[in-house]
């Protein structure tokens, strides 16, 4: 926490024209530390000290124009910013323009200008351009498909512990893309991922158990993981954790638990699930249809790791 005396001399030197102490004391007022929370103020500072070529205002002012902080939302704005601050060579500002021209909303969309600037921040360690940047080599966006660069980049970005790039990797591992399947590791990257909530690979690591993949078979376990993306709202995870409620797979047998957990994945449009929750429902009687009708209404999905 900054100090008054530290935040007057920030003061002082920024008013004298310090383009440093103008983004610290933009960053200040943006964040709430020391001074009340002000996103104007925060861009003032923010333009005061990229005007002078600050690359890290520069970032910063580029995104409150694209996330409509202190102004507008300004779309060209946005990346008229990150290009200088990427000019400069601030990974950020790279990924920023990457994740811009690869969704083709505030500019026209350009693939091959989108892993131009993937690269640049994936090649400084930015563990979301690598993410991105073997998204783009696995999906041959703006490049052939090369699953083996994939595998390379989504690698090096699990490793920083991005849990998107954990549970891609999983799944390259899993299928034998761009390397010799191999379902331990899969399993291993699976776990990593769902540890840090990610409901998909909470789900994967649910088939893994289920099947023996990679791992012992275990019908609890399959089933715990399970539970825990089907709370995070995965659809098909839902789908499963009803067939094992229905079942007693792994868990107590539970018809209006199993019930409600098939009407939350129909939905989402699963067309499996109406077959299988309107066979369940033969077998309930109206009170217990009822009961788990009344549960779905109420449910919400709630962040699990």
């Amino acid at each position: 926490m900054i100090t008054a005396k530290e935040l007057a001399t920030l003061r002082r030197t920024a008013d004298l024209g310090d383009a440093q102490a103008q983004q610290q004391l933009g960053t200040l007022y943006l964040k709430g530390e020391g001074l009340p929370k002000d996103d104007k103020e925060a861009l003032k500072w923010f333009r005061l000290s990229a005007d002078q070529g600050n690359a890290m205002a520069q970032h910063n002012l580029g995104m409150m124009y694209y996330q409509g902080k202190g102004a507008p939302k300004n779309g060209s704005q946005a990346v008229k910013w990150f290009q200088q601050a990427a000019a400069q060579g601030s990974s950020h500002a790279q990924y920023n323009l990457g994740v811009i021209l690869d969704a083709g909303k505030l500019v026209p969309k350009n693939d091959q200008e989108a892993m131009k600037w993937f690269r640049l921040a994936a090649e400084q360690g930015n563990a979301n351009a690598q993410y991105h940047l073997g998204t783009m080599h696995h999906k041959g966006k703006g490049v052939a498909r090369d699953d083996k660069e994939a595998l390379k980049w989504f690698t090096l970005a699990a490793k920083q512990g991005l849990p998107q790039a954990q549970c891609d990797l999983g799944l390259m591992y899993n299928a034998g893309h761009g390397v010799a399947r191999d379902p331990q590791k899969a399993v291993k990257w699976f776990r990593l991922a769902a540890e840090q909530g990610v409901a998909v690979a909470q789900f994967n690591l649910c088939v893994m158990y289920s099947e023996g993949k990679g791992v012992p078979q275990d019908d609890q376990q399959a089933a715990h993981w399970c539970r825990m993306a089907a709370e995070q709202g995965n659809a098909m995870a839902q789908l499963t954790l009803g067939s094992m409620l229905a079942q007693g797979k792994g868990v107590q047998e539970n018809h209006v638990q199993a019930y409600m957990w098939f009407e939350l994945a129909l939905l989402q449009g699963n067309a499996i699930a109406h077959e299988r929750r309107d066979h369940l429902g033969e077998m309930m009687n109206p009170t217990q249809i009822a009961q788990a009708q009344s549960q779905a209404r109420n449910w919400k999905p709630v962040a699990r790791k």
